[in-house]
């Protein structure tokens, strides 16, 4: 085994050169699955980048390497590079025009449905007065309807969510792209290395609360109180069961239920609900677990999660689920930890979490109808508080060890976690 040179002992993991697997031998180059494909010459290895429309490619070696590199810190590959990555870009940004037009129909016709709807009521309500009803009257009317409207809300949501912030990230992508030199090529890589090498670490804590929200799911999937309707594969596009039963009604919380603040984060309000905050559990879990350690993963999720909670109890009178309290605190926990551990992670990656934050407050702008933003703010500030008392200030790229304490700690959370989740099961089937 080659030691690491002395200047990089402080360095960050993904910084060293051994972060990645050794090379074989040769010209070469492996994919998201970590399957090997050895290259005869350096212009094969050139003509699988340039082919690369799916992006897949991940790691490359050459013969003058010891270690595999990301092809960003390869020269030679500069040119094919900036072409597959231009293509790439192109196609992903006619991609997501296609969603954002297909979606922005779908966001038309209901709010053209609900302004008929609001036309033809105040034209009812004008015969049934015996009166006429001028053209600025019945859009009056329409706009109400439309703002009532829970189809055009819920389609405005999707057309944010799913067209519109995947077509501004691809746009800006291309335009990022299109002025992509030797230095902006190395500029990237930092923050390549870290994902690409956080993307190769493992999770396994982070696994298991995604197991156990999945298992509440199937809890209220199976829930009696969506009679008939149980058991056939429809059900999972319903709002499913069991939420009077264990989310958070804020009445029967008042009245001592206190232990619906962590029943509640493991339940969701229909698939949607549920993929959309299963991603984001996977991708910040796994970040948070991997740079601080898992003890601080389950504790600032329970702790944020609660404390989501009790704010929205206190702002919120519709009955809350979802993982969004936990979620949002992993990310406040996130921006703070990783500007306290600023040689750690690249700044290029903490913008990121920066500007997850600044979407989400979109989303809740957009949505306000329809999102828990108190349990949001909550989290948020939970898992930021969390960190700012946990963790000091540190100019070391090491990620911190967990202590005893911490683990113990870690532990107690992860059995609390895992309780409130057979309290949901039991809770919604019981129903």
């Amino acid at each position: 085994m080659t030691a690491t040179p002395e200047s990089m002992q402080d360095a960050p993991e993904w910084a060293k050169p051994e972060a990645f697997p050794k090379a074989p031998g040769g010209w070469g180059w492996v994919d998201l699955k970590r399957r090997h494909h050895p290259c005869a010459t350096l212009e094969v290895l050139v003509q699988a980048i340039q082919n690369d429309r799916a992006a897949e490619l991940s790691l490359v070696w050459t013969p003058q390497g010891e270690w595999m590199v990301l092809p960003e810190e390869i020269p030679e590959l500069g040119e094919s590079l900036r072409t597959a990555r231009k293509q790439w870009a192109s196609d992903d940004l006619a991609e997501s025009f296609h969603r954002l037009r297909w979606f922005g129909i779908i966001l038309l016709g209901c709010v053209g449905l609900a302004l008929y709807r609001g036309f033809a009521l105040a034209a009812e309500m004008a015969t049934q007065a015996g009166t006429d009803v001028d053209l600025w009257v019945r859009l009056k009317f329409g706009l109400r309807a439309i703002l009532a409207s829970g189809n055009s809300g819920i389609a405005l949501l999707m057309f944010v969510i799913f067209a519109f912030i995947p077509w501004y990230q691809a746009r800006k992508r291309r335009s990022e792209l299109s002025t992509w030199s030797a230095s902006g090529i190395a500029a990237s890589v930092p923050t390549l290395r870290m994902e690409t090498w956080l993307d190769c670490q493992k999770a396994p804590v982070t696994k298991v609360l995604l197991a156990l929200i999945g298992c509440v799911a199937v809890a209220q999937l199976l829930a009696p109180s969506h009679g008939e309707a149980r058991g056939s594969w429809f059900a999972i596009f319903q709002n499913w069961g069991g939420i009077s039963q264990a989310g958070l009604v804020k009445s029967s919380y008042f009245q001592g239920e206190w232990w619906r603040l962590f029943t509640a984060p493991l339940m969701h309000g229909n698939i949607v609900h549920l993929l959309m905050n299963g991603s984001a559990m996977l991708y910040l879990g796994k970040r948070l677990e991997v740079l601080a350690r898992w003890p601080h993963l389950v504790l600032v999720f329970l702790f944020s999660a609660s404390a989501g909670g009790i704010a929205s109890a206190h702002l919120v009178t519709a009955t809350s689920v979802g993982a969004s309290g936990g979620l949002m605190g992993w990310l406040g926990f996130l921006l703070v930890f990783e500007t306290l551990h600023h040689e750690l992670v690249p700044l290029r990656s903490r913008k990121r979490l920066a500007a997850g934050v600044f979407v989400t407050a979109l989303i809740g702008l957009v949505g306000y109808r329809f999102i828990d933003n108190a349990a949001h703010v909550g989290g948020l500030l939970a898992g930021m508080t969390y960190a700012l008392v946990v963790f000091p200030r540190s100019s070391s790229g090491k990620r911190p060890s967990s202590t005893l304490l911490d683990r113990l700690a870690g532990s107690a959370a992860l059995l609390a976690i895992v309780l409130a989740a057979a309290a949901a099961f039991f809770k919604i089937l019981e129903s």
